[in-house]
């Protein structure tokens, strides 16, 4: 008898452990088959709401009872009054609407993916009498990247949608390429704007190859299929090229500017040189001093703004990945912290 209920005690954990397994197979299973389905998902988030529960919730604190109460009165008044005007109305006026987006751009602008979707997304809804509102945030990068981003920008533009960029910290060189396409300028004080110039860095290991006796080959069709090189040795006339190719960028980034911005002195403000917020509304490449945060609080009290968020599907194998980086800078921190005196 012993043996029997021994027998079916590990019988019963051997298919307990079985189950557990097939569970987490399931799991992967259906994870993989939701990945495929779709690239990213689109979000949308009330703006307008959610500032509105934030003062509710903090006139709940701040106010005496009787004091709360009149407020919530006011409120269902308000509330009232607007539903009544709706119905009282034929055909009720569509509510002017603000979608914004964040745009946090690295070197090569390949968050531009992510903007293309949203852009997209608003257009398809968009009227004349709504305005997007987009905050930028890239010291610039890859000339076909950000003139990528600035097309898609534009895209808003040529619907005949009110764009409004907003600069908080800096929008330089492809930054502030995107950020001329908009109707309005916004920079906090100190953002970083500006910088219209164009540069190129090349390293040369060529003495470094030849001291330590290694050849290297490099064989084109076209002379100036290539101009600087890393590894080979690098000639007068193929440098002036170079220059030549990057003082034609320069007069496109140029063209680009006085376009959107005619009454922009290229002249004085083309030099490569960025300038802060207070700086850039006297040289006229930006039209207002405020924050984001200022900008979308105003406009809440006005219409509804909503947030447009793309985002890409992480795989599994990068969510456990993530999972596991976590882990280990969470036991690191703790290590740390025992050898930390305290204050």
């Amino acid at each position: 008898m012993e043996f029997l209920y021994e027998y079916g005690l590990f019988f019963a954990k051997t298919i307990t452990l079985v189950i557990a397994i097939l569970a987490v197979v399931l799991v992967i299973l259906g994870t993989a088959v939701k990945q495929k389905s779709g690239k990213g998902e689109l979000s949308l988030t009330n703006m307008s709401d959610e500032l509105k529960k934030l003062k509710h919730y903090l006139n709940e604190d701040l106010m005496s009872k009787k004091q709360f109460k009149a407020y919530e009165k006011q409120l269902k008044d308000t509330q009232k009054e607007k539903e009544k005007a709706e119905k009282s109305e034929k055909e009720p006026a569509i509510e002017p609407k603000t979608f914004v987006i964040n745009f946090k751009g690295s070197i090569d602008a390949h968050e531009v993916s992510a903007l293309r979707e949203e852009i997209s997304a608003v257009l398809a809804v968009a009227t004349d009498k709504d305005e997007v509102l987009v905050n930028v945030e890239s010291g610039g990068g890859m000339v076909h990247g950000y003139g990528l981003a600035a097309s898609q920008l534009d895209r808003i533009r040529q619907a005949d949608i009110p764009l409004s960029i907003c600069i908080d910290k800096v929008a330089a060189s492809g930054g502030y390429m995107m950020a001329c396409v908009a109707n309005k300028v916004y920079a906090a004080p100190f953002a970083i704007v500006g910088s219209i110039g164009v540069i190129a860095q090349v390293p040369n290991f060529n003495r470094l190859l030849k001291k330590h006796k290694i050849d290297y080959e490099q064989h084109t069709a076209g002379d100036f299929k290539r101009t600087l090189t890393i590894f080979g040795e690098n000639t007068d006339e193929a440098r002036e090229k170079f220059k030549e190719e990057l003082q034609e960028t320069h007069v496109l980034f140029k063209t680009f500017i006085a376009k959107y911005r005619p009454d922009l002195d290229l002249e004085k403000v083309a030099t490569g040189e960025h300038w802060y917020g207070q700086q850039a509304i006297e040289l006229g490449l930006i039209d207002e001093i405020a924050t984001s945060d200022d900008v979308i609080m105003k406009l809440a009290n006005e219409r509804s703004v909503f947030k447009v968020q793309y985002k890409l599907k992480k795989k599994l194998s990068d969510k456990i990945a993530h999972g596991a980086q976590l882990t280990v800078n969470a036991i690191i921190n703790q290590f740390a912290a025992k050898d930390q005196p305290l204050k």
